[in-house]
């Protein structure tokens, strides 16, 4: 099942600027380890899936994942071998803009090796610098498991 929105209020979108750094989305919320993009990038449908799909192939069922990210910019691309001009091209495909610091994948329910592992294969499908981040936890919450 193709990411990408049910319908949008514009058809067609300016590419804009990638500036600073996430505010929103930068910490773990759902989960206790995490994929955080480095750098700034767009990241297109099919390859916030081909990740799903490593993270859940890795995982087999067991634990849960989070997808903090959605393609919802579209890209425009004019066919090749086409002149300049005749107004803006069709719409391509669809991509998320992401910024340093923002998390884009979930883990929670797993061992940590297996966790580190399913999102490493992960980091491999994005073509931008990733890091794996895991939760803090603190002694009041080693004391009450």
């Amino acid at each position: 099942m193709p990411l990408m929105p049910k319908r949008v209020k514009y058809r067609k979108a300016q590419r804009g600027r990638m500036k600073g750094k996430a505010t929103r989305g930068s910490t773990l919320f759902y989960g206790d380890f995490g994929l955080q993009m480095i750098a700034p990038g767009w990241v297109t449908n099919s390859q916030i899936e081909a990740g799903r799909i490593a993270i859940t192939h890795h995982l087999k069922s067991r634990g849960k994942l989070w997808i903090r990210i959605f393609p919802d910019k579209p890209v425009t691309k004019k066919p090749a071998e086409t002149r300049m001009g005749k107004g803006k091209a069709d719409v391509s495909h669809w991509v998320a803009v992401v910024l340093p610091g923002r998390i884009m994948y979930e883990i929670a329910g797993t061992a940590p090796e297996q966790a580190v592992e399913a999102l490493r294969r992960a980091s491999h499908k994005i073509p931008y610098k990733t890091k794996i981040v895991r939760r803090l936890v603190s002694a009041a919450e080693t004391e009450k498991r």
